[in-house]
C-alpha cells in the first residue's frame, strides 16, 4: 500500500514549501475520540471503549497508535460521566504517561455527536481535529499519519477508505433491489477523520443529519477527500469482530505485519479470521 494520499478532488493546489514549512510549525493537530457508547452489540455490560481486546481496553489500544503516530499534538478523550476517573487512572498507568503528548478526560454525551461536541469544546487550540472511534483499536500509526499529511498538504476534509469487496444492493422497503452500485467507485470509511478545525466547528453549529463527521461537512457543500484506508483500522462491533481483533494481537507476527503494508496485513487478518470462526 502507498503512503501518499490520492484525493478524490484536486481542489486544492500544493502550497510552496515555505508555507508548508510555516503551517507545520504552527499547526496543532488535536486528537478527539469518543468512549461514551455503550456497546450493546458486543454484549457486553462494559462501555465499548473499556472492552479488553488483549488484555488491554480498546481505548487505550487507540492511545497508543495516536502517540506513535507522531502527528498529534493532544489527545482528548470523551467518556461516560461514571468512567472518567477510570479512564484517567487507566492512562495514567501506561507508559505513555510519560509521553510529552497531553491525553485529557472529559465528560462524553448521550449520543456520538454530543461527545465529539463535547471534544471540540474542551480543544480551542486546535487547527486540525482528527475524530477517531477508540473501537478502531488496531488502526496503524502509518495511516493516522497519513491522514494528517494530507491536511498539512492543504486539504480540508479527510477520510480513509478501503474498497468495497462485496457487491452492494440498493433495496426497497418491501426488500426488493432497486439498483446495483459500481463498486469501483466505493469505499469503507474508516477513522481518523481529519478536518480543519474551523470547518469541523462550523458543521457542528449547522447541525446537518449525518452518519459520520465527514457526512456533516459534505452536507455543507465542502469537498472531502480519501486517501487509502487499511484492513487492520477495521470497527469492533460485534462478537466475531472482537474475536477477531484479540485473534491479532495474540499473534505477533500478524501485528507486525500491519505496519508493512496492505497484503501482509489482509494475509494476518485472513489467518486470524478463520482462528476466530472456528476457535
Amino acid at each position: 500500500m502507498t503512503s501518499r494520499p490520492r484525493p478524490c478532488s484536486t481542489r486544492f493546489s500544493p502550497r510552496p514549501p515555505d508555507r508548508i514549512a510555516l503551517t507545520l510549525n504552527s499547526r496543532r493537530v488535536v486528537a478527539l475520540v469518543p468512549a461514551a457508547g455503550r456497546g450493546v452489540r458486543l454484549g457486553e455490560s462494559t462501555p465499548k471503549a473499556f472492552v479488553p481486546v488483549g488484555g488491554s481496553p480498546m481505548l487505550v489500544h487507540a492511545v497508543d497508535g495516536l502517540i506513535t503516530s507522531g502527528v498529534v499534538d493532544r489527545i482528548v478523550i470523551m467518556a461516560p460521566i461514571e468512567m472518567i476517573d477510570a479512564a484517567r487512572e487507566l492512562l495514567a498507568a501506561r507508559a505513555h504517561a510519560a509521553s510529552s503528548i497531553p491525553v485529557d478526560v472529559v465528560a462524553g454525551g448521550v449520543e456520538r455527536t454530543d461527545s465529539v461536541r463535547a471534544g471540540l469544546a474542551a480543544a480551542p487550540e486546535a487547527t486540525h481535529i482528527l475524530v477517531h472511534d477508540a473501537a478502531r483499536a488496531l488502526t496503524p500509526p502509518s495511516l493516522i499519519a497519513r491522514v494528517v499529511g494530507a491536511l498539512d498538504a492543504g486539504h480540508r476534509a479527510v477520510v480513509p477508505g478501503i474498497p468495497v469487496a462485496d457487491t452492494i444492493k440498493a433495496v426497497d422497503a418491501a426488500g426488493d433491489v432497486t439498483g446495483t452500485p459500481d463498486r469501483s467507485g466505493l469505499r469503507a470509511i474508516q477513522t481518523p477523520q481529519g478536518f480543519d478545525a474551523a470547518l469541523l466547528r462550523e458543521a457542528y453549529a449547522v447541525d446537518l443529519p449525518a452518519t459520520d463527521d465527514a457526512g456533516l461537512v459534505e452536507a455543507m457543500g465542502a469537498t472531502v477527500s480519501v486517501v487509502p484506508g487499511d484492513p487492520l483500522a477495521f470497527k469492533i462491533t460485534g462478537p466475531l469482530d472482537l474475536r477477531l481483533a484479540n485473534a491479532l494481537v495474540a499473534d505477533d507476527s500478524a501485528a507486525a505485519g500491519g505496519a508493512s503494508g496492505a497484503a501482509s496485513a489482509e494475509t494476518a487478518i485472513t489467518a486470524a479470521t478463520r482462528a476466530a470462526v472456528t476457535g
